[in-house]
């Protein structure tokens, strides 16, 4: 009976620890928490309607994750990426991603890849002009992982994880105008575009194209947008 008790116990642990992890981690891809933010744990505990040791230990996941910052004094901050960081990690994702993509096409029509891709990314199709940054990347994070769900590498999918492109272009969200939105847009119908012809150089290229755009972007943005 007292062992049942503590498997119940551990078992509603870990369903509030999962809750508040997946919580804090659409809080902040989808702007509610900044880049550089402090996750305060007073304010949390009374939002999510929990204790202290659930919420540290969700905070311990999504900085295994890359998404926060354990600091010293400060507690739980949402990562802010240096320039450096930044660029690097760009040139990491490119590579990585270019795999994935060249994969994917050549993938496309194993089991139902066609139509689950197809799904996934119906949302860059729809031709009013992105308006709201939050959306956009919401839009822009389920057509990157569209790519990585389909290439048929686990091993591709877990490293993927750990460079976090939603978090890098949430940064840069601040100094984007609807013209970059735009131009992002029609890369990304383009990459599409390859993926379902299963043209593996056409995909890659494009996709180079696309990031290497969006890192030419980080180029440009002002020093105070990134981490000193």
């Amino acid at each position: 009976m007292e062992r049942d008790l503590e498997k119940n116990g551990a078992a509603e642990r870990g369903s509030t620890v999962d809750r508040l992890v997946e919580g804090l981690r659409q809080g902040i891809l989808n702007s509610r928490y900044a880049p550089g933010q402090r996750l305060i744990e007073a304010d949390l505990t009374r939002d999510f309607g929990v204790s202290r040791g659930p919420l540290r230990e969700a905070f311990r996941r999504l900085s295994a994750e890359g998404l926060v910052q354990l600091v010293q004094n400060r507690g739980a901050v949402v990562r802010r990426l240096s320039y450096r960081e930044t660029i690097e990690l760009f040139q990491i994702r490119t590579s990585l991603e270019g795999l994935a993509v060249r994969l994917a096409a050549g993938a496309i029509d194993e089991g139902d890849n066609r139509d689950r891709f197809s799904k996934a990314v119906q949302q860059i199709w729809v031709e009013a002009p992105r308006t709201s940054g939050a959306a956009y990347h919401e839009e822009n994070r389920m057509f990157h992982n569209a790519i990585f769900d389909i290439c048929g590498n686990a091993q591709l999918v877990e490293l993927s994880k750990q460079l976090q492109l939603p978090l890098i272009m949430l940064q840069l969200s601040g100094a984007m105008t609807p013209r970059m939105y735009d131009d992002s847009v029609a890369e990304h119908r383009a990459i599409a575009k390859a993926v379902l012809d299963g043209d593996g150089d056409a995909a890659e290229a494009a996709l180079r194209t696309h990031l290497n755009r969006a890192s030419e972007i980080a180029n440009r943005m002002p020093t105070s947008i990134f981490r000193k």
